[in-house]
């Protein structure tokens, strides 16, 4: 950091909120983003506060920062909210930290140090169904005032942060667009005979989509646009991904419309065998309403997997050219996208080669110079 000495420099991670294997796209961001803070500043003094989920489970915030329990069940959103209001300040005060930087959308309201916060979406604002209860009356209070007490807002897209100032107030001169990064596919993948026995697939073509099971995610209207493939070489759908009592529903679905021997919804899976499904898979589909950024996408592209997603929220800025995007809200215009990628093989070709170069420029490398330099301006921020 320019401001100051980096060795003298004590930066805080608010993990509060943190439950690995449970978080999504936010454990993703804090496991990327810790090593690559320190491999652009190695000087940089790093305290991650973690629940005691985290604390437990270990990863970057336990192996490469100091750790800090704050001791809290982030399962529970009551806890959740009183570990990051009332007991995080004075940990963060306690540890001597200049800059804390809350990963999770949410934030404690004070302190001595300055405060970032990375906002990913307006989910909660957007497509109010996305969250229920207590959660949805958390976010609706906690996000817009971390936006306010914060010195400093990192949005990871443009359209995020344009949501944040015509929905939220926040003054566009206060957020930094910082997009996040996509690294290199793990190694070890389980071999496509073993898989394809593993999962009753048979020879047939796959099609994969990665995405929480939940309602703005639009998996509903992806199983009716299988209804109208043809039924005699439709492909399998895979939907790997923890439950959620959404899932229901869309199991529902697809017993309505006839198609549950078209479909695996697989629940969580090893690491190996989702990357063995993304190298047998023929096409990635993402029919999402809503995303602040839109990470799936880019890691079925760094994989050489052709995309089809939504022309909604964030996917066009991020994935640029390199996708067959489809009205989200029509079926027709979803199972017409697929059956593109799936019955053309050169519009796969060229769609994977264009996945791979628009990956390419998405680095956590870059992620981290640019948030380095967001602390930078927290630290001489009048806000």
């Amino acid at each position: 950091m320019a401001t100051r000495d980096d060795d003298a420099v004590r930066l805080g991670l608010n993990l509060v909120y943190l439950v690995p294997g449970e978080t999504g796209g936010m454990e993703t961001y804090a496991r990327e983003l810790i090593p690559a803070l320190l491999a652009e500043r190695p000087g940089l003094h790093l305290t991650a506060f973690v629940s005691r989920a985290a604390y437990e489970a270990g990863g970057p915030w336990s192996e490469l920062a100091e750790p800090v329990l704050v001791p809290v069940d982030a399962r529970r959103r009551t806890e959740w909210v009183r570990g990051e209001q009332q007991l995080l300040p004075p940990l963060a005060a306690r540890a001597g930290v200049d800059v804390l930087h809350s990963l999770g959308s949410t934030a404690p309201a004070w302190g001595r140090s300055r405060r970032v916060t990375t906002i990913h979406d307006l989910i909660y604002r957007i497509y109010p169904e996305a969250h229920s209860g207590l959660r949805a009356r958390g976010m609706a209070l906690l996000v817009p005032l971390a936006a306010r007490r914060s010195h400093r807002v990192i949005a990871p897209s443009a359209r995020t942060r344009d949501d944040l100032v015509h929905l939220l107030g926040v003054p566009p001169t206060k957020i930094d667009v910082v997009p996040e990064g996509v690294g290199l596919p793990p190694a070890e993948a389980t071999a496509e005979p073993e898989l394809r026995s593993s999962l009753g697939l048979g020879d047939r073509t796959v099609v994969l989509t990665t995405s929480a099971k939940r309602p703005h995610k639009n998996l509903a209207r992806l199983l009716d646009a299988w209804s109208l493939l043809p039924a005699e070489d439709r492909p399998v759908l895979a939907l790997p991904g923890y439950p959620t009592p959404h899932e229901d529903e869309l199991r529902r679905r697809a017993a309505e419309l006839g198609i549950e021997a078209d479909t695996r919804f697989l629940g969580w899976i090893a690491t190996p065998d989702l990357e063995g499904l993304y190298r047998l898979a023929s096409c990635f589909a993402f029919p999402s309403l809503y995303e602040g950024f839109g990470l799936p996408v880019l890691e079925a592209m760094a994989r050489g997997l052709p995309v089809a997603c939504s022309d909604r929220g964030s996917l066009p800025e991020v994935a640029g050219d390199a996708a067959r995007f489809f009205d989200p809200e029509s079926p027709r215009s979803i199972a017409a996208a697929v059956d593109e990628i799936v019955r053309n093989p050169a519009a796969a070709g060229r769609l994977r080669a264009a996945g791979l170069a628009r990956a390419r420029r998405f680095t956590w490398r870059e992620t981290a110079r640019a948030t380095l330099g967001t602390y930078e301006r927290a630290l001489v921020s009048n806000a």
